[in-house]
């Protein structure tokens, strides 16, 4: 069982960079892959990226590449998703989730990914 909790959202000015953070509970967090997704209004959760549980191999949408970047720190249980650049259309709540290692399926899919937090929202005004 992993207890998932965001944090660091709020409000920018495009061009502008936020840093959100994503704390884990409990004493295997190394062993699940790590991904974020986002949600505007009146859409479906969309991939973010998503981090391998060594933290070694990272991916990307498209519409985020070289932009935001994703880390984690296994020692304290925390992943990161660093955005720069910031364009209003990045505007939504943000999710971190996690991946149990006997989860199958792209990870690319939100339906692939067992624990959620509950978002933060990001707000990029233009």
């Amino acid at each position: 069982q992993v207890q998932l909790v965001e944090s660091g959202g709020g409000l920018v000015q495009a061009g502008g960079s936020l840093r959100l953070s994503c704390a884990a509970s409990g004493r295997t967090f190394s062993t699940y892959a790590m991904g974020w997704f986002r949600q505007a209004p009146g859409k479906e959760r969309e991939f973010v990226g998503t981090i391998s549980r060594s933290g070694g191999a990272t991916a990307y949408a498209e519409s985020v590449k070289g932009r935001f970047t994703i880390s984690r720190d296994n020692a304290k249980n925390t992943v990161h998703l660093q955005m720069n650049s910031l364009k209003p259309e990045d505007t939504a709540v943000y999710y971190c989730a996690a991946k149990s290692p006997y989860s199958t399926g792209s990870n690319d899919n939100p339906g692939t990914f067992n624990y959620w937090g509950q978002g933060t929202q990001v707000t990029v005004s233009s």
